[in-house]
């Protein structure tokens, strides 16, 4: 059961954080080009508007990571274990930032998109929406790396 569980938690992990990372990254790009004259054809905006729906999705999808972690954690009998809180401290705060940063961000930046007379704004928020992904993603990187060489572990891995 635990083989299983862990395989979920990994493989739920790849498909919805991956997913988000990846499409968190691309949107600032995206959206800028839709809020300039670079997007005649509205491409660029139904990108941006995709890419939105994609972390918005799997952000959802996401919250099964920390369950199932929890779950494999509570099998090992490791819950109390430094590198785990640790793990699910910064996990809360990546889930914190893409809720209550993130997402709102994309959201702006897209309502951003529609109103010509914006100015420099877009590029702003585009500015702070690229730095708050790329922490998010070093928060993720930084779980990871906790997941695998697990300081103190027995184990030897």
């Amino acid at each position: 059961m635990t083989k299983v569980m862990l395989s979920l938690h990994v493989l739920a992990a790849i498909v919805a954080v991956g997913s988000i990372t990846a499409a968190a990254s691309m949107f600032p790009r995206y959206a800028l080009q839709a809020s300039g004259a670079e997007d005649p054809d509205g491409r660029a905006v139904a990108i941006a508007g995709l890419l939105h729906r994609i972390c918005r999705g799997y952000a959802v999808a996401g919250l099964a990571v920390p369950a199932l972690g929890f779950a494999t954690g509570a099998l090992l009998g490791v819950l109390t274990d430094a590198w785990l809180i640790a793990s699910l401290a910064l996990t809360v705060i990546a889930a914190a930032i893409l809720a209550m940063a993130i997402l709102p961000g994309q959201q702006r930046l897209l309502a951003l998109t529609k109103d010509a007379a914006a100015g420099g704004e877009p590029r702003a928020v585009a500015a702070r929406l690229t730095m708050l992904t790329g922490v998010f993603n070093l928060l993720w990187a930084v779980v990871v790396i906790l997941m695998i060489v697990r300081p103190g572990s027995t184990t030897g891995a």
